[in-house]
């Protein structure tokens, strides 16, 4: 997912995303030990959107502050 596509939604959507995209990354990587994955990348892929959302909520708190 693009950060421009993200920073479109409002933070609870944000938060939601994260969190549903922390427990796939979490089933991704019991499936690698396990020898399910054929795709490795999307691993990769599920860290940097979580990063980027987590960029985001940043930038949003620091704005907030700032007010």
């Amino acid at each position: 997912m693009k950060a421009k596509d993200l920073r479109k939604k409002d933070i609870n959507t944000l938060r939601k995303t994260e969190a549903s995209l922390r427990e796939k990354l979490r089933a991704l990587r019991f499936d690698l030990e396990a020898g399910k994955v054929k795709n490795v990348k999307e691993i990769k892929e599920v860290k940097k959107t979580i990063s980027r959302i987590l960029t985001i909520l940043n930038q949003y708190a620091q704005e907030t502050a700032k007010r």
